[in-house]
């Protein structure tokens, strides 16, 4: 889905047959100003979708940004400033603040994340947790926050996961067939396999070259360094599950190349975003 075609679906979803409050109580012509108003602190994010939404035809909305994505922002500030059609400000009201409400919540905690790696050699990465058809937005926020996509959908690699191997067989039935089928239909895709304990890894090592990366499932930190160093660089290497603040610089101090977390897309809290009318 586009942008654009995010944005249609959600006007239709919100604004259905019209917005009646409006057309109660707005005259069709009147024109006002309203600012974004910042009521937390963090990363903000969204500002290239205010910028798509604001810039529709249909829309009789001047915006003036103050702040673009990746600033970061505390209570008080201003995001941006808009003047147009006051139907139009209050049509759009919903959804710009949903939108950024989101993106800079995920922005903001990606960039705390990220900074208790400072200092580290490991990237942060998200994964397909996301909220559906809002995936390309909530990934956008999380490179906005300092951190790096995880491949995009289930077409742009090959991850063979734990249901996947128990469903073949085994990791070597699951590599192999990986092989044949890359082989057969002349894909160029990566391959990442999840281990569970370091006798998994043992099995994937004789097929290294052909796997990019390793993904090391709910080990401790002290079983992520011994894995990391029996890999010893024949392949990358990636830590996922329990891991959160508390122990995420623990992790990323083993030596792994990189550490993916769910919860900077699942378990987000949303920014505080406010739009408000001014003179």
């Amino acid at each position: 889905m586009t942008l654009d075609d995010f944005i249609t679906e959600s006007l239709r979803e919100d604004i259905g047959d019209g917005d009646h409050s409006s057309l109660a109580c707005i005259p069709a012509q009147a024109s006002q100003k309203a600012r974004l108003l910042v009521k937390d602190t963090g990363i903000l994010a969204g500002m290239k979708f205010a910028k798509a939404l604001y810039s529709r035809p249909e829309f009789q909305i001047k915006l003036t940004p103050l702040l673009e994505d990746g600033a970061e922002i505390h209570v008080g500030d201003v995001a941006f400033l808009i003047e147009g059609n006051t139907r139009d400000i209050l049509k759009t009201e919903r959804l710009v603040l949903n939108v950024m409400q989101r993106m800079s919540g995920i922005a903001s905690f990606t960039h705390r994340m990220k900074q208790l790696m400072d200092g580290t050699n490991c990237q942060l990465l998200d994964t397909r947790k996301t909220t559906p058809l809002l995936r390309a937005l909530e990934k956008e926020a999380v490179r906005i926050g300092g951190g790096a996509n995880h491949r995009f959908g289930l077409y742009d690699a090959i991850m063979l996961k734990d249901n996947h191997i128990d469903y073949a067989g085994s990791i070597v039935a699951a590599i192999e067939a990986t092989i044949q089928y890359l082989q057969d239909s002349g894909k160029k895709l990566e391959v990442v396999v999840e281990a569970r304990n370091l006798a998994e890894v043992e099995q994937i090592m004789p097929y290294a070259a052909h796997v990019k990366r390793i993904l090391l499932d709910n080990f401790t930190p002290k079983q992520l360094k011994e894995s990391v160093a029996f890999i010893d660089g024949r392949t990358e290497t990636e830590a996922s599950g329990g891991i959160n603040a508390n122990n995420l610089r623990e992790y990323a101090l083993t030596g792994v190349n990189f550490i993916s977390m769910g919860a900077l897309t699942h378990t987000v809290r949303n920014f505080d975003l406010s739009l408000k009318a001014y003179e």
